[in-house]
């Protein structure tokens, strides 16, 4: 039994007319603005959105923070694990080392957070952005109590350890703003 064939496929010629194709699209849904005043393409960007509205608006020298920050924290790890007393000495001026594997654990701690530095400079993600941001806040003054209470305990004062603590507060200033910058609500256009 021969199988019959399909009748041909005839090409519409009303598609490239422009007056069925624009009544098309507005049967559709696409093309006209919707509430929020975007102008969508095709139906698949309509239903899953723009993503330009989800982009972060990055502050004014955040990138350059992030690199700044992930090259101190990698260099100052790098010192610690290479060379402990050296360190020790540029911070305490002379005082002697008892034991390299304290500044040795140091390193290798702030090796670990500089590698979470380095990966949040490529991300366009604002919680990551911001996550790396507190947790550098958070070193950075972690950091200031605890010289300062060795300050207290030893009265031992130094422009090194002036240095580093007014370096601190700034630092921890800096990744506060930045981080607040970041989680602020984008202002409508």
């Amino acid at each position: 039994m021969a199988a019959k064939q399909p009748p041909p496929l005839m090409k519409k010629h009303s598609q490239t007319d422009l007056v069925s194709r624009l009544k098309t699209r507005k049967i559709l849904g696409v093309g006209g603005e919707d509430d929020d005043g975007e102008v969508h393409r095709s139906k698949i960007s309509q239903v899953l959105g723009n993503e330009i509205k989800f982009a972060v608006r990055e502050p004014l020298g955040l990138r350059v923070w992030q690199f700044a920050s992930a090259v101190l924290f990698s260099g100052i790890a790098i010192m610690a694990l290479a060379f402990p007393d050296q360190l020790y000495d540029a911070v305490f001026d002379g005082a002697q080392v008892t034991s390299k594997t304290p500044i040795r654990l140091y390193g290798g701690a702030l090796l670990s957070i500089s590698l979470i530095m380095w990966n949040a400079l490529y991300t366009a993600e604002k919680v990551i952005i911001r996550w790396t941001l507190l947790t550098e806040a958070c070193y950075f003054g972690v950091q200031f109590l605890v010289v300062t209470a060795t300050l207290a305990e030893t009265g031992f004062m130094s422009l090194g350890i002036l240095l580093l603590l007014a370096s601190r507060l700034l630092f921890v200033a800096i990744s506060v703003y930045y981080y607040y910058q970041v989680g602020r609500k984008p202002k409508k256009v």
